[in-house]
């Protein structure tokens, strides 16, 4: 990955520079460093810095907090790509004995698994792990604080027990198995769980004065799969391509696509925020945008990594303080900030090869479900969408399954069949979705309405 500065035009990487001092100073960190990728690879990196001379590059480490957890959904859905589990698996039918196996994997990776959102006194994230050396020292004696599935809890001990899976699955330390799997493959050389010059120290700044503690970096032991790596911006760089394209020898696209996919109920503020989780990921839509990364958190360190997908432009801001500057903001601004000055050029449009479209070309146009307007159009991709005429309302985009049959890829028909109901001729008679019946006229007489039509049509008042 290069780190190129004039594939940016002067005015955007102005406007990048001027956001992350913004947040340096505003937020009063002693350094903070960004960068910013597109088209899979970095493009402006920057940094702030209250030490005279040189600030901070793209190889210098920051603890990353809770952008483990991403790390750590990676392994369990590599395990279940593999066959070697089931998201829908209680945790108790691989790790039995914890207290909390009624949560499935799915619900833990969503944090839906009704676990409290840390481990008992002392602080975990300012002791050592030593001092939690069995997952009963994580849990507590209740582990669960509200129903299992029900709700969204942010949980860090959930990302333990994903951990100790991976370990019990995998039969190696989560250390090792997440550099074999992960680390190595996809080049994240300056990502581990120990820091490796040169990297920075955290800080504690003072709340009502301009100067600064020092604070503990601690081993997190058990608590490691939630929140004990160390990177870059350079290595989260790469991190942020692989979750918008895959890599197969990491995870498939689709599989990240599924990681991106919210799976968590949304609270009623975070119905407010915008704000979803998917497995192992944060989904937001701010301004008009879908963004999706995590943020995390340790004393002395905040790190946020987002990812506008639709524009392809990700950003990793790192600073090296407990509290100070709104990092998931800074990250969603200079996603803005290039998605706005230099939106993203469209592929050429390619008319569809004559094998994909002239058997569904007659199912191409408008349709009915009842007197509701619709649209089919053939897309280039192989794909096929149903939108309604009037802009608002269930829309979907449909894979065909080579049988003449297309399944429901987003929104209300997810997962749902569309076929087409043809007369004894062979021409098509209606659309079936789901059982809802789409025809070429609003309730066409000719077609096979359910409840039939009134034989004298449509009419005024008499």
């Amino acid at each position: 990955m290069t780190t190129s500065q004039e594939e940016l035009l002067p005015g955007t990487r102005r406007a990048l520079l001027h956001r992350i001092a913004v947040a340096q100073a505003e937020g009063r960190t002693p350094s903070l460093v960004a960068a910013v990728v597109r088209g899979g690879r970095t493009v402006w990196h920057g940094s702030r810095t209250s030490v005279d001379g040189h600030g901070p590059d793209e190889t210098v480490q920051y603890r990353i907090g809770s952008i483990t957890k991403t790390f750590t959904a990676v392994l369990v859905l590599r395990l279940r790509d593999e066959g070697l589990l089931d998201l829908g698996d209680p945790l108790e039918k691989h790790v039995p004995g914890t207290g909390a196996g009624e949560a499935t994997v799915a619900e833990l990776l969503a944090h839906t698994g009704g676990l409290a959102a840390e481990s008992p006194a002392p602080w975990w994230e300012r002791t050592s792990g030593s001092l939690r050396p069995e997952l009963a020292d994580v849990l507590g004696e209740q582990p669960l604080l509200h129903p299992v599935g029900r709700r969204f809890h942010y949980s860090n001990p959930g990302y333990t027990l994903l951990g100790a899976l991976v370990e019990k699955l995998r039969g190696a330390p989560w250390e090792e198995v997440l550099r074999r799997e992960v680390l190595v493959p996809l080049g994240l050389d300056r990502t581990g769980v120990r820091p490796e010059a040169p990297h920075a120290g955290g800080w504690a700044v003072h709340p009502w004065a301009d100067v600064m503690l020092p604070e503990p970096a601690e081993d997190l032991g058990r608590m490691a799969p939630a929140g004990q790596l160390w990177s870059t911006t350079a290595d989260l760089a790469r991190f942020a391509v692989f979750l918008t394209d895959g890599d197969d020898r990491v995870l498939s696209a689709e599989t990240v696509r599924e990681m991106r996919t919210p799976a968590a109920p949304p609270g009623i503020g975070d119905l407010a925020d915008g704000a979803s989780y998917g497995l192992g990921l944060q989904v937001q839509h701010r301004a008009g945008r879908l963004l999706v990364g995590h943020s995390g958190s340790l004393p002395g360190f905040l790190a946020n990594l987002t990812i506008g997908v639709e524009d392809d432009v990700a950003a990793v801001v790192l600073a090296n303080c407990t509290s100070g500057p709104l990092l998931a903001t800074v990250g969603a601004d200079l996603v803005r900030i290039v998605a706005e000055a230099e939106p993203r050029i469209p592929e050429p449009w390619r008319p569809l090869r004559e094998v994909d479209v002239l058997p569904a070309l007659e199912l191409a146009g408008q349709w009915y479900w009842g007197t509701h307007g619709f649209a089919l159009r053939l897309t280039a991709d192989g794909l096929a969408s149903l939108e309604p005429l009037s802009g608002a309302g269930r829309r979907s985009r449909f894979r065909a399954n080579g049988d003449g049959s297309w399944t429901g890829l987003e929104g209300y028909f997810e997962g749902e069949l569309l076929t087409a109901v043809r007369r004894p001729d062979g021409s098509v008679d209606h659309l079936d979705l789901g059982s809802f019946v789409f025809t070429r006229q609003p309730y066409d007489q000719e077609a096979a309405v359910p409840g039939g039509v009134d034989p004298q049509g449509w009419r005024g008042i008499g």
